[in-house]
C-alpha cells in the first residue's frame, strides 16, 4: 500500500554501545499497522531484529534501543517493515555509516592550572571515549575562552589543534576571571564529526575588595550623609543658635545711651578740662 512505509527514520550511537533508531508512521498507513525493525552490521553477519522497542500510545512500535553496539567500516543495513490485517505495508531499508550516527562526547576532566608569575594557563583534558579507537590522533580539539563578565562577547583565545591533550594559554589579565569551552570532532579514524561543548570551566582570579574595606566606605558614606542632613536640618530650623548661643561683649564702662548726644559730650569734656586744670592749680599752692 503506498504511503504506508515508515518516514523521518534515524538513528544516533551514544555512551559508547548504546543506539537509538526512531521513526513514524506512514501517513497513509492503517491503523492497526505494527513495524518491525531488523539491522545487519556487515554482510558477513546474520540480521537482528530489535529486542527493545519504543512504543507510542497506541501501543505501535516507533523506535528501538540497541545495546553492545560496535562501529565498524562498512556501511550498516536497516530494514524496517510492516504487518496489518488490511492491506500490505510497504517495507523501509537505508545504508548507513554507523560512525557518522555517533554522537561524540566532548573531552572529559577538563583542568586549568595557572602559574601566576609567568602568567601562562596550562590546560590538559582526556579525548572522548569511542567504541571502536583509542588513537589520540583520531580526534581534533576546539578551545574557546572569554572572559567571565562578558559571556556574550566574542571570545578572546580560540585554538584548532590536531590530538594532544593539552594547549598553553597566555593571560592578558590576571586579574580577570575567565570562562573556558572545549569540544572534540573526529580528525580520522572513522570518527562523528559533530561537535558538542563541553560544561564550561572557569579559571584565573577575580579581583575582590576585601569585606572590611566594603564596611568602612560605607561607615565613610554614612556619616557624610548624616552630617550633611544635620547642616540642612539646623538652617532651616535655626537649631545653631540654640545650640551655640552668641556671647555677649563688654559693656563700656565710660559712655551710656545718653552719651551719644553731642552737647552732652562736649559739657562732659569741658567739665573734665576745668577739673584737671584746679588739680593741677592746687598742686602749685601746695608747692
Amino acid at each position: 500500500m503506498k504511503g504506508s512505509a515508515i518516514e523521518n527514520f534515524s538513528c544516533v550511537i551514544y555512551n559508547i554501545f548504546l543506539m537509538n533508531c526512531t521513526w513514524q508512521a506512514g501517513r497513509d498507513a492503517p491503523a492497526d499497522t505494527q513495524y518491525f525493525l531488523y539491522w545487519q552490521k556487515s554482510r558477513d553477519e546474520e540480521e537482528m531484529e530489535c529486542e527493545l522497542y519504543i512504543k507510542d500510545e497506541n501501543f505501535r512500535n516507533v523506535g528501538c534501543i540497541f545495546q553492545n553496539v560496535s562501529i565498524g567500516i562498512e556501511k550498516a543495513y536497516f530494514l524496517v517493515n510492516g504487518s496489518s490485517k488490511d492491506s500490505l505495508i510497504q517495507f523501509y531499508d537505508e545504508y548507513i555509516d554507523l560512525y557518522k550516527i555517533e554522537k561524540l562526547m566532548p573531552p572529559s576532566n577538563i583542568t586549568v592550572n595557572c602559574d601566576e608569575i609567568k602568567k601562562d594557563c596550562i590546560i590538559q583534558w582526556q579525548q572522548p571515549q569511542i567504541s571502536h579507537s583509542s588513537k589520540d590522533m583520531c580526534f581534533k580539539y576546539e578551545i574557546n575562552i572569554k572572559y567571565k563578565d562578558n559571556p556574550k562577547g566574542k571570545p578572546i583565545y580560540t585554538s584548532i589543534q590536531e590530538g594532544g591533550n593539552s594547549n598553553i594559554f597566555l593571560r592578558s589579565n590576571t586579574r580577570k576571571k575567565y570562562v573556558l569551552k572545549m569540544r572534540a570532532a573526529g580528525s580520522a579514524c572513522f570518527v562523528s564529526p559533530a561537535w558538542e561543548w563541553s560544561a564550561p570551566v572557569e579559571f584565573g582570579n577575580e579581583e575582590i575588595i576585601s569585606s572590611s574595606v566594603w564596611i568602612l566606605l560605607g561607615v565613610g558614606v554614612t556619616t557624610l550623609l548624616m552630617a550633611i542632613i544635620t547642616i540642612f536640618f539646623c538652617k532651616r530650623t535655626g537649631c545653631w543658635k540654640a545650640a551655640f548661643p552668641q556671647i555677649p561683649g563688654p559693656k563700656p564702662v565710660f559712655f551710656t545711651l545718653a552719651d551719644t548726644n553731642p552737647e552732652l559730650m562736649e559739657s562732659k569734656i569741658q567739665s573734665i578740662k576745668s577739673e584737671n586744670e584746679e588739680i593741677v592749680l592746687v598742686a602749685d599752692i601746695m608747692r
